[in-house]
């Protein structure tokens, strides 16, 4: 053996799969003996059938260590141009404040936590969610916004979406203003068509009312920077008996006059000028904002004001029964995934700033676009539009290549409108030096002489009536931060009141909260990869084409399939996605009428609701005791609808976490009805290396990279939701208008308002990829189902375990049956969900798919230390319940009654409860070595739908009176 071997064996490429894998070898072979298996090949052997034990792992290349995957997507970032992007539409640069980057981007106590469903361990979260919301309502002019989507282009089809749900279906036409930005308009046809919706694209206010659309959608300002008083347009659009929907940008309507102000009804747009890097297009937080007869149609969460067990003001969501698992396929939407990480970042920024900062930005941005526009009238060219805020169109006719190729030649990217137009967008990233630079540029492709930043004039563009003369942002916590040591507190503070990934163990159900290594995140922030706008030239983009080719190979070896596109930016989107390509592959085989999609009862709430939205007819299977699907059922459904029958969507393994054995047999019976297969990933972490969505028989799948792939969940997004489809669906994958390089010619158009979706981040799943190898995304699965089958073990005594496989194994998760409890103690899955809070633990899924159950998710991150303490902490609280239903604790008056219990309590000088303080804070050792105490008791859900306050108010105001503040 050479001394080249030897230093090749010394480079362990295998190092990092040790470090994400929790469990050790010995902790690996101690655990194993509770489902009494040899190994770990023999306990997959004997949870994962036979018959689609397959992997194509093989194709993926050594992993290698930390420092090489750094290096080399550094290297990849540094194949980017970074050539100074003034586009414009809708993507612009941003400062992000270092406090804000640092603290909450970079910051794992943001980045790891989950979805605020559990609200008292997620008041930080849901303080600066609620920062957000009234930053959005008072921009906007609106009483009521969500806590974001996915981009503006999604917001805009979601708005549609709202429009026709409130207009009963008594039309089918909307009316798009023809200054949307094109990407917009391209989702909105695609969102349109499987629906039924007729776009009319007009700027004729005199044609709304024969038209008769539901809703009519505008642009303020414009995609070529127009600014013009829509008033007009929103009250003819209201008189024909639409909607009046405008899309508007952020950082004008902190000098314009609100849309809501006008008349619109909904008002929406992105947030991502506001400190979020625009990173080749995404993830960015989108907005929406209603009237308030809207409110109970909006898409997407709403954080809400209510009160704890004791009174005092605490937040939740909000209008919880819009939940796309509760509405299925009655749904008008199917969102789960928010922006929370982004909001929160743009929120964070108005926090800084305050509405002093934020109009100097503003102002500012629009001095320079009025010198730019007097630069470019001293250069010969005239001007498209004369009101304009922070974008100004040259008319440059058959000079306009000249000035292309001199800006280019300059360092900057301009946009290219039509022939003769060129579109220049400012920032707030725009120097004096650029000034002076696109000053030449202007002159020299007009032939004329320079004439120098003093001397040209800056009279105002925007008109004066449309100036902006109400208040915003007047709450006192946009005013309480301007020192970043006062901010970086606020951060903290609001850090501290939330339970991540940082903290403990969150083992919840199909959502496979893992590690999101540090390694994986450093490349996110590189500024190769943060700072390319999503519609530069290709040639300019190369290292993150690049970068998104080999991902796209490496998710075909993990899913066995042909192709893949990375465009959709959540699962939702994916669900969408696949299913556009099922129906687009049917009718480009002349089988157009298949329109049946065939849902078994279990599976997630966003299926039924994707399904309806591509236009498609869901048809119910039942399943059977074991939780699997009912094949006698399916047979049956499949033989009433053979001839319509489009597509099965399936979740594998199943919702209730197990393999089904009959799986292939499935497939082939949908097959064999002339159907496709839809494949939901949620469960992806338990296929990697053992099995296959191609081997099991799907047609396509949707990947959660916030899932199986280490994206984190950030809190309740970003999400990724990629497809893989097999070779006859690659035709029909999504395409985009703004770059060839997305997707095929033939795709059905794009989903998401980027070319490659929430780009940004796809380095995370890359170096995950690249660090594992195909040797330890197999353990990684392995282990999975490892830990998740010791939780069963370590507790079947205590709760029974629904569902398992024909062998008595569980897949990667498991549902616990708490059902019992309720009549011997009186004791509900809440109680349960709210105790482990007590104990420094996010509850594990709560009811679903089963009422009553707690579905556990350990995943292979965490070692056997932890996988003991969850398992100690649940084995205490059964212990708790059987006080209860002996009668020895009082049955309303006990610690599962009262939890959480928050520091005030315990502290406080009267306990009259009959348990001890020290049962209600600390019931077991180890706790207070690192107590997590909740900040506030049981949030009142029903209090806070009745009296809904989505805004921020003084604090005082809701101490002195939560009731008064919320209504």
């Amino acid at each position: 053996m050479s001394a080249l071997d030897d230093l090749a064996a010394l480079e362990d490429g295998a190092a990092f799969a040790a470090r994400h894998i929790g469990p050790s070898p010995a902790q690996v072979a101690a655990m194993l003996r509770a489902p009494g298996a040899e190994s770990l090949e023999a306990l997959a052997a004997r949870t994962v059938p036979p018959a689609i034990r397959d992997s194509h792992l093989d194709a993926l290349p050594p992993p290698v260590g930390e420092a090489a995957a750094i290096a080399e997507l550094r290297a990849l970032a540094e194949r980017n141009l970074r050539v100074k992007s003034l586009i414009g539409c809708g993507y612009h640069g941003t400062h992000t404040p270092p406090v804000i980057l640092r603290n909450v981007l970079e910051n794992p106590g943001w980045y790891t936590a989950y979805t605020p469903y559990q609200a008292e361990l997620a008041q930080g979260r849901l303080e600066a969610l609620l920062n957000f919301q009234t930053m959005i309502c008072d921009l906007a002019g609106l009483p009521v916004a969500n806590a974001s989507l996915l981009d503006e282009a999604t917001a805009v089809a979601e708005a549609m979406a709202l429009a026709l749900a409130a207009h009963k279906g008594k039309s089918a036409t909307l009316v798009a203003a023809p200054d949307l930005h094109p990407q917009t308009l391209a989702v909105l046809r695609t969102r349109a068509e499987p629906l039924g919706i007729a776009i009319e694209v007009t700027d004729a206010p005199g044609a709304y009312a024969a038209l008769k659309p539901f809703a009519v959608v505008l642009s303020y300002p414009g995609t070529t920077g127009e600014v013009r008083d829509i008033a007009p347009r929103i009250a003819a659009a209201q008189a024909a008996g639409a909607l009046a929907i405008v899309a508007a940008d952020i950082l004008a309507l902190t000098l314009l006059t609100p849309p809501g102000e006008m008349g619109a009804d909904v008002v929406v747009g992105s947030t991502q000028r506001f400190g979020v890097p625009v990173g080749y297009g995404g993830p960015h937080a989108a907005f929406m904002a209603v009237k308030d007869g809207l409110k109970r149609l909006m898409p997407g969460r709403l954080v809400g004001v209510s009160v704890d067990a004791a009174g005092r003001p605490a937040m939740r969501l909000a209008l919880q029964t819009r939940e796309q698992h509760i509405r299925r396929e009655k749904a008008t939407s199917n969102i789960c995934t928010a922006q929370v990480l982004l909001a929160v970042m743009a929120g964070m920024y108005a926090v800084w700033h305050g509405p002093e900062g934020l109009v100097r930005i503003a102002r500012r941005t629009h001095l320079m676009a009025t010198l730019l526009a007097d630069a470019a009238a001293r250069a010969g060219f005239a001007l498209r539009h004369a009101c304009f805020f922070d974008t100004v169109a040259v008319e440059a006719g058959d000079k306009a290549d000249a000035l292309m190729a001199a800006a280019l030649k300059a360092g900057f990217n301009l946009r290219r409108v039509d022939a003769g137009c060129v579109a220049i967008a400012l920032d707030e990233t725009v120097t004096r030096q650029d000034l002076v630079a696109l000053d030449a540029v202007l002159c020299d492709a007009g032939g004329h002489g320079r004439v120098g930043l003093a001397e040209l004039a800056a009279p105002g563009r925007l008109p004066r009536a449309l100036e902006r003369r109400s208040p915003f942002l007047t709450a006192a916590v946009f005013r309480a931060h301007r020192s970043e040591h006062a901010m970086l507190r606020y951060l903290k503070r609001l850090e501290d009141r939330d339970v991540a990934l940082n903290r403990s163990m969150i083992p919840l159900g199909s959502c496979t909260m893992k590690l999101n290594a540090t390694a994986e995140m450093i490349p996110v922030t590189l500024p190769g990869f943060s700072e390319i706008h999503p519609f530069a030239p290709a040639e300019q983009a190369r290292g993150y084409i690049e970068m998104i080719r080999r991902l796209e190979s490496w998710l075909c070896a993990c899913t066995g399939f042909a192709a893949v596109s990375l465009q959709p930016n959540a699962g939702s989107q994916g669900e969408f996605a696949g299913l556009l390509a099922i129906r687009a592959f049917h009718r480009a085989s002349g089988q157009g009428h298949r329109d049946i999609c065939l849902i078994p009862s279990s599976a997630h709430g966003t299926n039924p609701a994707s399904a309806v939205m591509a236009g498609m007819r869901v048809v119910v299977v039942g399943c059977d005791r074991d939780g699997n699907v009912d094949l006698g059922d399916l047979h049956a459904k499949i033989g009433q609808h053979a001839e319509k029958l489009a597509a099965l969507m399936v979740t594998y393994p199943s919702t209730h976490g197990v393999f089904e054995e009959g799986i292939r047999a499935i497939c082939d019976a949908v097959h064999a009805a002339g159907g496709q297969v839809y494949m939901d990933g949620a469960n992806m972490n338990a296929q990697l290396g053992l099995t296959s969505p191609a081997a099991i028989g799907a047609d396509v799948c949707h990947l959660n990279l916030h899932k199986t792939f280490c994206i984190p969940h950030g809190g309740g997004g970003p999400g990724v939701g990629p497809i893989g489809v097999a070779a006859h669906l690659a035709p029909h994958l999504p395409n985009h208008p703004m770059l060839a390089e997305a997707g095929p010619a033939t795709g059905f158009g794009p989903v998401s308002a980027a070319p490659f979706g929430s780009a940004s981040i796809l380095p995370i799943s890359y170096a995950y990829i690249r660090m594992m190898g195909a040797a330890g995304l197999t353990r990684a699965t392995e282990v999975a189902i490892l830990n998740a089958n010791y939780v069963a073990r370590r507790l079947e005594e205590h709760y029974p375990v629904l569902y398992r496989g024909k062998e008595g194994m569980v897949a990667h998760e498991c549902i616990l049956d708490c059902r019992g409890f309720q009549q011997g103690g009186g004791v509900l899955v809440e109680d349960i969900a709210k105790r482990l809070q007590d104990y420094g633990f996010h509850a594990p899924t709560m009811s679903w798919p089963v009422a009553g159950t707690l579905m556990v998710e350990p995943t292979e991150s965490e070692p056997q230390e932890e996988l003991d303490r969850f398992c100690d902490a649940m084995i205490s609280i059964r212990a708790e319940i059987r006080a209860v239903e002996q009668g020895r604790a009082d049955r309303a008056d006990n610690p599962l009654k009262n939890a959480p219990h928050t520091a005030a309590e315990v502290t406080a000088e009267n306990w009259t409860h009959p348990y001890s303080r020290q049962e209600a804070a600390f019931p077991l050792p180890w706790i207070a070595e690192s107590k997590y105490w909740p900040p506030v008791k049981r949030v009142d859900n029903v209090y806070g739908d009745r009296n809904l306050a989505c805004t921020c108010a003084p604090l005082e105001a809701y101490a002195e009176s939560p009731k008064a503040a919320a209504e």
